[in-house]
């Protein structure tokens, strides 16, 4: 079906957007003007993450402001304020130090959404020395593979967790110099203890922007774990993005539901909210669709920032959940992790009273790219246009080079003219990994996409996920979109298969929602809709019913595991999928 356009006074109308006019702060936006909205470290001795993120805030006098909402799992709540985030990530810093923790070295969290993470990445910069957040679900060997990769000499995490992932390979891991416990153990340093007796004064020294501050792996579905190094200077994008795509202020109660271990749970959980001076909310728990709406109502969160996966889960949930919360604080909602399905983006209108903004980034890129912004137009479906200070394009590689598809709607991949603050500077270990990344000054995403007459960015499909079936190009995302409008669909996941006359046909997955059962009858209905939507040659000609379908745990369909387990393959590295221990 064709989406209405759904206005900006919708998604703009309780509160003026950050970015007002896009056109005029896309013209005049630069990066050094960024830079200079951030204090700098004292004596012009260079730019620290943890600086700009609290102690700017207490040097300014806001250190009574509440920085951190903790939300224990039996829903008990905890304040940390600036200037106490201030003083236990100089704790923090000052027992890195002890333990001979200088700069430059790396130290590996595996927790939850718990307070000691913040402290720890707050205080790992201060220290100067590299945070790298894992997922608590990951298994011995994911983490094994990480760890093998960047031989931290820090691990911070809890006895339950030590126990079961990191003390059976304990052995294999002669750089791991201390292991500290969240709670206290055997098996490391009492994280209390180690607060409690380390000075709560630390001098940041000084910090070059370009100096690694974070190291992020990517989820390792094909092939090797790459570690992609952002520095100090990544700030600068991070709070800028925060600013524009999020329309964040430093009045704002922000809650992102990422996990920690994914980058946004580290761009936007931590550094981007808190650069501005907002109160971030953390809940220890998962998702839970009733616990989230009383959240957003009891702790009157103002901007919200979710996964598409979350928001099929409340759509599931029904409309009628929502309607016994009151949500008049909320005044913005944004999306990331996969592209958001355009009935998502009109369910939000529907059912929350606001529609939900998509935005585009990677790991890679360190923040938003491309978002859907308040005061602009949502066409549902799309990733919206570049933030200010990215030029982004549709390129073709050629024997030649790159070729610019300047022309409307034209599909091809996803690039950004390279050089913005938070890109990352490499692949640990994999320089010529890194470089195949680049050509001509421009970033290749691996994305296939397409932009149309108005400047909006459309997601078609990753490059290698993209079916080739008699000819034509088929993106999954518009398959499963298809498929989604039905409302017997709750979730879609689309693959090619082989086909020995069109060479590849599209096979589909469907998990159904609660009221509807598996039936032929039903096969033949979903088959019959998506070929009234999108015609014969791109139609799906198989649909399987699954209970569920699998899933990064930052909310992705894990579409090469489908197909291989289709076709009988490898299935690889599956410790990125929910739940997967």
């Amino acid at each position: 079906m064709d989406w209405p356009l759904i206005s900006k006074s919708a998604s703009a109308a309780r509160c003026p957007a950050n970015l007002v006019d896009y056109g005029e702060a896309y013209g005049s936006f630069t990066w050094e003007a960024a830079r200079r909205q951030l204090a700098g470290l004292p004596h012009g001795s260079g730019l620290n993450i943890a600086h700009e993120a609290v102690d700017r805030h207490v040097l300014d006098g806001h250190g009574d402001r509440v920085a951190l909402r903790w939300i224990a799992k039996e829903r008990s709540t905890r304040n940390y304020r600036y200037s106490e985030l201030a003083e236990l990530s100089n704790r923090f810093a000052s027992a890195l130090e002890t333990l001979g923790i200088g700069p430059g070295q790396r130290l590996f969290t595996l927790l939850g959404r718990v307070p000691e993470l913040y402290v720890t990445a707050l205080g790992t910069w201060k220290r100067g020395a590299v945070f790298c957040p894992l997922f608590s679900a990951f298994g011995p060997a994911p983490v094994k593979a990480r760890m093998l990769i960047a031989e931290p000499k820090v691990l911070v995490t809890t006895r339950r967790l030590y126990e079961r992932k990191i003390a059976p390979i304990r052995g294999e891991l002669p750089f791991l110099k201390h292991v500290i416990l969240v709670g206290g153990g055997e098996g490391g340093h009492d994280f209390d203890a180690l607060i409690a007796a380390a000075s709560p004064r630390f001098t940041i020294a000084a910090t070059d922007p370009e100096a690694l501050a974070i190291l992020h792996f990517t989820s390792g579905t094909t092939g090797r774990p790459k570690g992609a190094m952002h520095v100090h200077g990544a700030i600068i994008a991070h709070r800028a993005t925060a600013r524009f795509a999020l329309d964040l202020r430093g009045d704002d109660i922000f809650w992102c539901t990422a996990d920690p271990g994914w980058v946004t749970g580290t761009s936007y959980g931590i550094i981007g909210p808190l650069s501005l001076g907002c109160t971030v909310i953390a809940d220890e728990e998962e998702f839970d669709a009733e616990r989230w709406y009383r959240t957003l109502e009891e702790e009157k969160v103002s901007v919200w920032y979710t996964a598409p996966t979350a928001i099929r889960m409340l759509m599931k949930a029904g409309a009628d959940l929502p309607k016994r919360f009151d949500l008049s604080a909320l005044r913005f909602i944004a999306s990331v992790g996969e592209p958001l399905n355009p009935e998502a983006v009109v369910w939000g209108e529907q059912a929350l009273g606001l529609p939900i903004h998509d935005n585009w980034w990677q790991t890679e890129t360190g923040g938003i790219m491309i978002s859907n912004f308040a005061s602009m137009d949502i066409k549902p479906g799309s990733m919206g246009r570049p933030v200010p200070g990215i030029e982004a394009a549709i390129v073709e590689r050629t024997d030649a080079g790159l070729r610019i598809l300047s022309e409307p709607d034209h599909q091809g991949e996803l690039a950004l003219r390279a050089d913005w603050p938070s890109m990352f500077r490499g692949y640990l270990k994999e320089e010529e990994r890194y470089r195949k990344c680049f050509a001509d000054g421009w970033y290749l995403s691996g994305d296939l996409a397409k932009r149309d007459a108005d400047g909006y960015f459309w997601f078609v499909g990753r490059a290698d996920d993209v079916i080739k079936s008699a000819g034509h190009l088929i993106g999954p995302f518009e398959v499963e979109s298809t498929l989604m409008e039905h409302p017997a669909v709750a979730e879609a996941g689309v693959i090619g298969v082989p086909d020995p006359v069109a060479g590849e046909v599209v096979k589909a997955f469907v998990a159904l929602n609660a009221s509807y059962g598996e039936s032929e009858e039903l096969r033949k209905e979903l088959l019959a809709h998506a070929r009234k939507r999108l015609g014969p040659a791109v139609a799906p000609r198989l649909i399987d019913f699954r209970s569920s379908l699998p899933r990064t745990r930052s909310g992705k369909i894990m579409r090469r595991l489908l197909r291989a387990r289709e076709l009988g393959l490898p299935e690889g590295d599956t410790s990125t999928l929910e739940g997967a221990e």
